[in-house]
């Protein structure tokens, strides 16, 4: 998916989560492998652990639902 097909103009207007340091950093700053986003505020960022298991969770319901 594209970062205009997330509603990303400009990458520096985005929050990303770093889970290597453990830290929200504004517009991409570190490598992408240690990072969890974008996010469109920086409070989104802070709760991507709590974003990606919400999601991996819907994944696996809608997985076992077609199964």
């Amino acid at each position: 998916m594209s970062k205009q097909e997330w509603g990303i103009e400009d990458p520096a207007d985005t929050y990303w989560f770093n889970s290597r340091t453990g830290q929200v950093e504004e517009g991409p700053q570190s490598l992408s492998v240690d990072r969890i986003g974008p996010f469109a505020t920086r409070e989104e960022a802070a709760r991507a652990d709590d974003i990606v298991a919400e999601r991996a969770r819907k994944w696996r319901e809608e997985e076992a639902a077609e199964d």
